[in-house]
């Protein structure tokens, strides 16, 4: 369990922690949607119809999922500065060690996400969401053996 020298921080932390938590499940959901259904379309749907119901869904999906990465992102930063802590003589702890992966794999997509918010660019490479969505796995994954 964190702790805060001063009550507001907590409070502050715990209000950021939650926006961060939803801003991921709005990216890592969209993911998740994409991977197993929205990909599956072509399957049932003729290359016309599945442009067109692609596109319907992506009109609105373009509105909200990068913005939300950058949210995450954004909290997500502002946690890792409020949790990593001093490093001792003795080097950093595994905790340190998790968060500093989980940071990292973070900033990639938020590389990603600034690019397409802020640039109009497009990914160079993985244009599919496979790689964003193994990141996000391993960000979770890794979010859950830090306190270990």
């Amino acid at each position: 369990m964190l702790k805060f020298k001063k009550k507001g921080l907590a409070i502050t932390y715990t209000i950021i922690h939650t926006i961060h938590i939803f801003s991921v499940f709005i990216y890592g959901g969209f993911l998740f949607i994409d991977i197993l259904f929205i990909s599956k379309m072509p399957q049932t749907l003729s290359p016309e119809e599945n442009t067109k119901a692609r596109e319907a869904i992506m009109m609105h999906v373009r509105k909200v999922v990068p913005k939300a990465l950058i949210v995450a992102v954004a909290t997500g930063l502002y946690m890792f500065f409020q949790v990593f802590g001093e490093i001792s003589d003795s080097g950093m702890t595994s905790f340190q060690i998790l968060l500093s992966i989980k940071a990292s794999l973070g900033l990639c997509l938020g590389f990603r996400g600034i690019n397409q918010v802020f640039f109009g660019i497009q990914p160079w490479v993985f244009k599919k969401h496979y790689f964003p969505f193994t990141l996000v796995v391993m960000i979770i994954l890794l979010s859950q053996f830090m306190y270990l």
